[in-house]
């Protein structure tokens, strides 16, 4: 396996406050990997460190098998870019500044620019200081793309477009894929990280609370269940639930003849479905979690081991 990424015990402090503690990342070559986390996670910071924008506390940095501080303007060009807040002012033509970008990033096919424009829905000729936050955020993702750098660190790169557009966006995303770059994404918009990513890291408070698959997450997160019961009673489900770890908000109706069960999951739904086992199960769903609900709970639960 080929890394595009590695790090090791990297840490960030700003005086007594540590940003990033002891963050060990890999990210495979050509994978997508989204990173998660809330407002002061250590999301940007993270992204700053690995594009030597910002320098360690402690710790290494590898990128594209390179040390950051050592890369230079060589291994700058092999990285697009969007920052989070993405400052864009002046008189000149968005156009003008993307072919002036281009000759500073190095090779761009030509008409890819126009391509790029054309899918987000970008007016080339407008001046960027007369560009709403949305075609800002346009000119910031087609200078990210349109050198097909090895690397690509985004950093809430959908914030201000419209559905149609982060549908587009999220179909470059898996080009550039699927053409062997590497996509490093950071986003708020959970939904892009459950369509995107192969692989995913949260944090919360500068530190991991739980990294793996989008699959895996999925798994971690809160389920509902639903079933139908014979020969058993209320009372009886009631006291079997009671039992199991992990669950909440349980609604146990009817009768001795059919007993309607609904209850939030926690983690592993087989002891649940062991404990109703008692009476028939004449119907059974589980409603999976999203996501959102996934991060949510691991937010929660990072913050009552603090």
């Amino acid at each position: 396996m080929t890394l595009a990424i590695q790090t090791v015990g990297l840490s960030k402090s700003y005086g007594s406050h540590e940003a990033l503690h002891d963050l060990d990342l890999t990210v495979r070559t050509g994978s997508v990997f989204g990173l998660i986390g809330p407002n002061g996670a250590g999301k940007t910071t993270t992204l700053r460190l690995l594009l030597d924008i910002i320098r360690p506390s402690a710790g290494s940095v590898t990128v594209l098998g390179v040390d950051p501080r050592a890369g230079g303007a060589s291994l700058r060009r092999r990285i697009g870019y969007v920052p989070g807040e993405l400052r864009l002012d002046g008189r000149i033509k968005g156009g003008a500044l993307l072919r002036h970008l281009a000759e500073l990033s190095g090779p761009v096919a030509p008409g890819t620019i126009e391509t790029l424009a054309e899918r987000l829905g970008l007016d080339l000729s407008r001046p960027v200081h007369a560009l709403s936050k949305g075609n800002r955020q346009k000119v910031g993702l087609v200078q990210a793309f349109m050198h097909r750098p090895d690397l690509l660190v985004l950093d809430e790169p959908t914030s201000g477009l419209d559905p149609l557009v982060q549908r587009e966006f999220l179909a470059m995303v898996r080009e550039a894929s699927a053409n062997g770059q590497t996509v490093l994404l950071s986003s708020h918009i959970l939904s892009e990280i459950q369509q995107a990513a192969d692989d995913v890291l949260v944090l919360a408070d500068g530190r991991v609370v739980a990294e793996g698959d989008v699959a895996s997450l999925r798994i971690a997160g809160t389920r509902r269940l639903h079933a139908t019961l014979t020969g058993t009673s209320p009372a009886e489900i009631r006291a079997a639930l009671a039992a199991v770890e992990g669950t909440d908000d349980v609604d146990v109706t009817g009768t001795a003849e059919l007993v309607r069960v609904a209850v939030t999951v926690r983690g592993d739904v087989d002891p649940v479905v062991r404990a109703i086992a008692t009476g028939t199960i004449r119907d059974l769903t589980i409603e999976e979690p999203d996501l959102e609900e996934s991060v949510l709970d691991l937010y929660a639960r990072a913050k009552e081991a603090s």
